[in-house]
């Protein structure tokens, strides 16, 4: 297309507007431009170059790149903002993009925003646009910074300018874009991708045929959304249906499927995508970050999932834009790249010898040349290459090795001589207590020490200085050589543990009567004690219940611990006493398991029931089991009649107790339910006929108060007259 110019006369106040296209043979952006005089005019589409694949250092700040161009058309020389992004190999919450504090120190005009999910950094003018000039400027002072102390791989950057934020990949020229829109169907999306352009170039539902691409276009999107793919055509063989890829197969199968050639990749969310749930799942979608790892895919039906809502992770939130690749796409360079790989030490191969040898050593880095050094830091350059060729050495000496000048790559490689070890042991006899372990110590000039439990025995019991015995019971001894590669040159030397007892003490239980004192005994004399109370005596007095332990230490200096749990018990104490006919009850103001009960002060019982308790006048004991202490109360068991029936039958006519002639100074007291006296009974008048002054009483309830002597003790209770 050439450049046209068109006259047209309108009284009309001045309207600017631009339109954006593209000549197929120029590749020149078209702006109209309506004015009182009318001219539409072809421009150049801005262009970008970049330079800068260097090395990188780890915690360092390096600048992206070593110099930078924008070409542009002189009627468009301004724009309002640049992207710079991490486009491959990016690591989240490791990588950083930034401008210098140099420049945010001297500039306001632009300010920098980085997207952690991204990967990117955006650069934009404060306010409108700027020149070119000055985002060139911006760029060469945009830094990186890894903040792992030893970072690996290849960092890509893509420095894109143009309208827009998309993401730009420099290894197939392609740009991607998230495009938002909640509930959008797959069908709609892809339509909705064929209208988009980038500087004329066509847009496609995005089509991710390789790791990076998926990467870019997936984990690192602002969103997750729908993609080209689709398995509508034949269930189970996965096409990509949009842009240049169209009608390709990449994936047979569900998720125990394969990738196809020609690309061999898929990135569906693994083990079980894609899984056709419902039958009805044959379209692709980045999967929510909630539900699979980031980036991955998940198939779903046309709309998403219909029941979910619109915050469900299923639910379709927007879709993936692709531009490039497309028949008739004008040649645009939008985009620059640069790169950045990481500076480390990624092999070295020690080397070993006898004495006065040397070794060659080797070692192979990332990138750059390999610096050999005889020092951790600093020190002397030794020689450059993959491997180094030592001197003659006769001992064991460490080299160094750094990617180019990149201190922080330093990594130590070996050279190992091997030299004839010398054993020292102190102590040849050492005398421990019984039941404890002894720990040997023997050192060597060079190599190691093997522990043996003979002078002969090849199996090796422990390595090192030093050696920790299992707990021993007796005299043992133990065995000691130096050794280094193999090279021995000492006789194993032995090491007598002598086994000294410890003092036959044993924890104890003792009861404390309450509100006494007792005695505890260490239980051994001409020992040494130290009492968890402080004393130093063989036995003391405590008064209080707990855990007290003792120290014991013999002529041997070995020590035994011994634990005495001091037990408080309670004195009993009779609450009151149950009787029923003859079953007897005794209760205590606080029952102990350490109680036990008498009705006769000589055979006791753990329970407090008795039954067939004799008659009369009775005594109840308890006692504490540890003779702490006891206590006594009398009571009554005696049978009494609970009604009679005097009505002249000469059947059951009178109401009589007659264990009464037992007890002579008994008395039984009758009142009725006013409580009036009606009858006294006793050793001599042990029934009652239900008169009072030879006149029938009638039918009712009637009380009595029994008392067997002068004790106090009474038994009362009520019995019933019928007629």
């Amino acid at each position: 297309m050439q450049k046209c110019n068109f006259l047209f006369f309108f009284t009309v106040p001045i309207i600017l507007f631009t339109i954006n296209s593209f000549s197929s043979t120029s590749k020149k952006k078209i702006i109209f431009t309506h004015s009182i005089n009318n001219n539409f005019s072809l421009i150049d589409p801005p262009s970008i170059t970049a330079v800068g694949n260097q090395t990188y250092c780890s915690q360092t700040n390096v600048k992206i790149v070593t110099d930078v161009n924008i070409t542009y058309d002189a009627t468009e020389s301004t724009t309002s903002s640049v992207s710079i992004q991490i486009s491959s190999g990016y690591i989240q919450g490791q990588d950083i993009l930034k401008l210098s504090n140099n420049y945010l120190s001297s500039n306001t005009t632009i300010t920098e925003s980085f997207n952690a999910t991204e990967g990117k950094l955006t650069l934009t003018a404060t306010t409108g646009n700027l020149p070119y000039e000055d985002f060139v400027t911006a760029i060469k002072e945009v830094e990186f910074y890894n903040s792992s102390a030893s970072p690996s791989g290849t960092r890509n950057f893509s420095i894109s300018i143009g309208k827009g934020q998309l993401s730009y990949l420099p290894r197939n020229g392609h740009y991607y874009e998230y495009v938002p829109d909640l509930g959008i169907n797959w069908t709609a999306a892809k339509n909705a991708a064929a209208t988009r352009t980038y500087y004329f170039l066509q847009g496609y539902l995005a089509t991710l045929t390789a790791a990076d691409e998926a990467q870019l276009a997936g984990a690192q999107a602002p969103g997750a959304g729908w993609i080209g793919g689709s398995d509508i055509e034949t269930e189970g063989v996965w096409k990509w249906v949009t842009g240049p890829e169209a009608g390709t197969i990449f994936w047979r199968g569900e998720g125990n499927g394969t990738a196809t050639a020609p690309f061999n990749y898929a990135n569906w969310n693994a083990p079980n995508e894609p899984n056709d749930s419902g039958d009805n799942e044959d379209y692709a979608h980045i999967t929510s970050p909630a539900v699979g790892n980031p980036g991955t895919w998940n198939d779903l039906p046309l709309g998403g999932n219909p029941i979910t809502t619109a915050n469900g992770n299923y639910y379709p939130r927007g879709y993936i834009v692709e531009y490039g690749g497309m028949p008739g796409d004008p040649e645009l360079q939008l985009s620059a790249s640069t790169s950045l790989t990481m500076l480390e030490i990624k092999t070295t191969t020690a080397a070993t010898a006898c004495e006065n040898s040397s070794v060659t050593l080797k070692a192979t880095a990332s990138a750059g040349t390999i610096n050999w050094y005889d020092t951790a830091t600093g020190g002397n350059l030794l020689a450059t290459g993959n491997s180094f060729t030592t001197p003659s050495l006769s001992s064991t000496t460490s080299y160094y090795v750094q990617a180019d000048d990149c201190e922080s790559t330093r990594v130590r490689v070996i050279a190992t001589i091997y030299k004839l070890p010398t054993l020292n042991i102190t102590n040849t006899t050492i005398p421990i207590c019984e039941s404890e372990k002894a720990t040997l110590t023997a050192t060597t000039d060079v190599g190691t020490i093997n522990w043996y439990v003979s002078s002969t025995d090849n199996i090796i019991l422990s390595s090192g200085n030093q050696f920790t015995t299992p707990a021993l019971t007796q005299n043992t001894t133990y065995y000691a050589e130096a050794i280094n590669n193999g090279c021995s040159t000492s006789i194993r030397t032995a090491v007598n543990i002598i086994v000294n007892p410890k003092p036959n003490v044993s924890d104890q239980t003792v009861i404390l009567c309450k509100g006494f004192d007792t005695e505890l005994d260490a239980g051994l004399s001409g020992m040494t004690y130290l009492w968890s109370t402080g004393a130093t005596s063989q036995k003391i007095t405590v008064n209080t219940a707990g855990t007290y332990t003792v120290n014991v230490t013999n002529e041997y200096n070995c020590s035994k611990e011994k634990k005495i749990i001091v037990t408080e018990h309670n004195l009993p104490e009779i609450d009151r006493i149950d009787v029923n006919e003859t079953t007897v009850v005794i209760y205590l103001k606080k029952e102990e398991t350490y109680f036990e009960y008498s009705i006769d002060g000589i055979n006791y019982q753990s329970s407090n029931v008795f039954f067939n308790a004799p008659n009369g006048l009775q005594t109840a004991y308890v006692r504490e089991i540890n003779s702490c202490g006891q206590d006594s109360e009398n009571f009554i068991v005696l049978i009494v009649p609970k009604f009679f029936t005097p009505n002249n039958d000469s059947f059951n006519d009178l109401w009589e107790i007659n264990e009464l002639i037992y007890y002579p100074k008994s008395s039984l007291s009758v009142f009725d339910r006013f409580g009036k006296l009606i009858a006294i009974l006793n050793a001599k008048n042990t029934s009652w006929d239900g008169t009072y002054h030879k006149l029938m009483l009638p039918a009712s309830d009637y009380w009595y108060i029994l008392k067997i002597d002068d004790s106090g003790t009474e038994k009362r209770g009520h019995f019933s007259l019928k007629r």
